[in-house]
């Protein structure tokens, strides 16, 4: 639909400012500004957070003790289904997304992101796309409870919300896509002159490296559950094993899209913890071209090993070596990042307000995460702890303690830049330190339940597995309190917080993003930055030093 505000926006001599924009419900329905669109992917994020939270904590509820006390059998692996999907898909993508949109402009001098009609489309594919997903549970025959692997012949066999849930795929890939070139096509061609590619800032090359990912394995989920679609309808038997089909072919499809997918949910985490541990220790980056090498690296080995999720299905001894091998080689460059996260640290002036204190947690769980993923790669320990809650706890400390705790950080480290008000740090301390500590009584204890044989998406369990699981229900329900304290400190932040907030709120942060007011006006950077101040940007982020030459 055209606007003639929105046709300006694009129509502009340097110089020329906007101040005119839109307001109201149109300004977010017809959001073509980088910085609008990435609002709405927070907020939406936030919502699905929420949702599939909430589904947490009823699956947590039936499992404070054996016997049914809420929930059927098939709500229950409803209720496991939905929550994996809409955390991934609907929480944790939208929400990177969301920061990318918000802040790549703004660190690389650009005026916005490449295509801003395209921007918008791809946001607003996110709401029907969730409202499908939803409206699965109240359809005949429920929401699909397959598990959010959408393993055949579980997912073959569910009702008519599996439909919905694959269509609900579809449009939520689709969008990936877009935002995806998006990425990609402001960052190659809309750098501030003096910006090399060597030169960006980590998250701008975390987010080029995952939108690469993105546009890679996207597709190939989208094959799988078209695959699956016409096994449904339309009489193929690519997965079912009565018409001669495999429905391991479906976990080949799945895992070739599912593993470069986890670390499309850790990259950027990666290069949000590389922006705030220098601030905050007040160095620049240690190693900043290995970080670039070794964020390249995880992306390149994550197509190679997803046969490490299907150890259990019969591989070859020698595809199980390989695979094996592979997986553990992963560890490489991200010990490389760690200990380049360490090292920067390392006699740093360093302070911990609330986003270095996030960082910092993020550093330590993701590397128990990492170290519990180790042991899960090697095949014969994998075929004990298959599908048990060893695997369970391992997951969750990757993506919630990397990708959620990451996202805490960048929310709390951009908030006054986003605002313009500074945010009550002691709420943001209470917030960190309760989520560390009921994160780690929920999760870690689920290690135990693994390690002693519990399995995974069971609504009942054997009584020696109570006190473990009562103990992890009363965690789950005690981190997910916290969150509300997040809540209300965002808002009370929009509202005022506790004062303005300077252009720099941070007395060690050097990219571009701080060279503009807080709050960032609804356009910036019509003309690039001048070359002096990205030049002393990159001086302090020791990236470039005075005397080279001029790429």
């Amino acid at each position: 639909m055209h606007s003639p505000s929105i046709a300006s926006t694009h129509l502009h001599t340097p110089g020329e400012h906007h101040a005119e924009h839109q307001t109201g419900w149109a300004r977010w329905l017809y959001a073509t500004n980088h910085k609008d669109i990435g609002t709405l992917y927070l907020w939406f994020a936030f919502a699905m957070f929420i949702t599939g939270g909430v589904m947490a904590l009823c699956i947590r509820a039936e499992l404070f003790q054996p016997g049914l006390q809420f929930w059927q059998p098939e709500f229950f692996n409803q209720l496991t289904t939905l929550h994996g999907i809409i955390m991934v898909f609907g929480a944790i993508m939208p929400a990177f997304t969301g920061l990318a949109n918000w802040m790549l402009p703004l660190m690389l001098g650009a005026p916005d992101m490449a295509f801003a009609r395209m921007n918008n489309w791809s946001f607003w594919l996110l709401p029907p796309a969730a409202a499908l997903l939803l409206i699965s549970l109240f359809v005949p025959g429920g929401a699909p409870a397959g598990g959010w692997t959408l393993y055949p012949p579980l997912s073959a066999q569910a009702g008519m919300g599996m439909d919905l849930a694959i269509f609900s795929i579809h449009l939520l890939g689709l969008s990936s896509i877009m935002g995806s070139i998006n990425i990609i096509t402001t960052i190659l061609n809309m750098r501030a002159p003096g910006m090399t590619l060597l030169r960006m800032p980590l998250f701008a090359w975390t987010s080029l490296v995952t939108a690469y990912l993105l546009i890679a394995v996207a597709p190939v989920l989208a094959g799988a559950v078209t695959m699956l679609l016409t096994d449904r309808h339309f009489g193929t038997h690519f997965f079912n094993a009565a018409g001669g089909g495999d429905p391991v072919l479906f976990q080949h499809i799945f895992w070739f899209f599912g593993h470069p997918e986890v670390y499309i949910m850790a990259l950027p985490a990666f290069g949000i913890v590389s922006q705030i541990i220098p601030t905050f220790a007040r160095k620049p980056l240690f190693g900043y071209v290995s970080m670039v090498y070794a964020t390249c690296s995880i992306a390149i080995l994550s197509f190679m090993v997803w046969g490490h999720h299907m150890f259990a299905v019969g591989m070859p001894a020698t595809a199980q070596l390989f695979f094996m091998f592979l997986t553990m080689l992963i560890a490489v460059p991200t010990g490389v990042k760690v200990f380049n996260w360490i090292a920067t640290m390392w006699q740093g002036s360093m302070t911990f307000e609330t986003p270095m204190l996030f960082a910092i947690g993020f550093v330590c769980l993701f590397t128990v995460g990492g170290f519990s993923g180790l042991v899960l790669s090697i095949a014969p320990i994998d075929t004990q702890m298959q599908d048990t809650y060893y695997v369970v706890a391992h997951f969750h400390y990757v993506l919630v303690a990397g990708a959620l705790f990451s996202l805490f950080a960048a929310v709390y480290y951009w908030l006054p830049k986003w605002t313009g008000y500074m945010y009550h740090e002691g709420r943001g301390k209470l917030h960190f330190w309760w989520s560390m500590i009921w994160f780690n009584v929920t999760f870690f204890p689920m290690h135990f339940l693994g390690l002693a044989g519990m399995p995974r998406r069971i609504p009942d369990y054997a009584l020696q597995f109570t006190q473990f699981n009562s103990l992890a229900t009363v965690g789950a329900f005690c981190f997910g309190l916290g969150q509300l304290l997040f809540l209300f400190n965002v808002l009370h932040t929009i509202r005022g917080g506790v004062g303005p907030a300077p252009a720099q709120p941070w007395e060690g942060g050097n990219t571009l993003e701080w060279e503009v007011p807080s709050p960032a006006p609804h356009h910036t950077w019509e003309s690039p930055p001048d070359i002096a101040m990205v030049r002393r940007g990159l001086i302090a982020q020791a990236v470039y030093h005075e005397g080279e030459d001029e790429a």
